[in-house]
């Protein structure tokens, strides 16, 4: 167990943890069922509170995973779900989410994002995420997978300025945004949700860690995630559907990585000297 569990704030002032579970590819075969959810319980054991998952993931089957994982503790779990673009006008956002709130038993959700832009108008998805937050069926919305222009573009629509995440692809082998999105969003106190903070595991795997997780008695995979988490306004959401793995991902929020790690892994890994797209997997 960690010796404690770092968290960042929202816009809202409300504190949230710096390190989420994940779980996409969760619910997309019943024979792991049970291995999944009580992977999501070790988690909130542990105090890793909130969990991610999508009305997409196995077609609303990870969201039944997490339902039976929250099952009795809804009160102490920080829920984010997310919305397809395909459902993101004012009738499909209320269809979606009514959806969502059945396959997760819950009332609310905490945090609803819309997975990535579309062709329906951002003011209209906005406005739909509005009027679920007077109906008490979200408490906050977020967007996903949003690049430093369609962030813009949100901040200036009449309640844009109520975004309170942008969830995006990052980890060391993804710092394109770092250019320009991050420092748009800490100017404006808006936190980043890191998806996929070891490249679905390939880091885990990359030799240029070794040296830096062998300083640290870690595995590299650990190394990727606290180099996520240590950045202030970022929040790490890996997907872990084993107990060791929550176990090993949970541990890594006792890493502190020195100057020299950082100056190391830069040296290996190199931040953006110029714009780039956004990456999406």
């Amino acid at each position: 167990m960690p010796s404690s569990v770092k968290t960042t704030t929202l816009p809202s002032g409300e504190a949230i943890p710096t390190l989420g579970q994940g779980t996409w590819k969760m619910g997309e075969d019943s024979r792991r069922r049970s291995e999944e959810v009580n992977a999501l319980k070790l988690g909130l054991d542990l105090g890793i509170r909130l969990i991610d998952t999508a009305e997409m993931y196995a077609g609303g089957g990870a969201e039944e995973v997490v339902a039976q994982a929250i099952a009795g503790r809804r009160d102490g779990v920080f829920l984010v779900s997310k919305v397809l673009p395909s459902n993101a006008s004012r009738a499909g956002v209320q269809r979606a989410c009514e959806n969502s709130l059945k396959r997760l038993a819950t009332d609310r959700i905490d945090l609803y994002l819309l997975h990535w832009p579309g062709s329906v108008p951002l003011s209209e998805t906005v406005e739909a995420f509005e009027a679920l937050k007077k109906a008490g069926k979200i408490r906050h919305w977020g967007v996903s997978n949003f690049d430093t222009d369609e962030m813009q573009e949100l901040a200036h629509l009449r309640d844009g300025g109520n975004v309170q995440t942008n969830q995006v692809l990052y980890n060391l082998v993804r710092r394109g945004l770092e250019f320009d999105l991050t420092p748009w969003m800490r100017k404006r106190g808006i936190p980043l949700m890191a998806y996929s903070p070891v490249e679905q595991g390939s880091l885990a795997r990359n030799a240029r860690l070794d040296a830096v997780a062998a300083r640290h008695g870690a595995t590299p995979a650990q190394i990727a995630l606290a180099w996520v988490m240590r950045q202030d306004g970022v929040i790490a959401i890996p997907k872990a559907s084993s107990q060791e793995h929550v176990r090993q991902n949970v541990a890594a929020l006792d890493i502190e990585l020195t100057p020299q790690d950082i100056a190391d892994l830069d040296h290996a890994f190199p931040p953006p000297t110029r714009k780039r797209g956004l990456e999406m997997i």
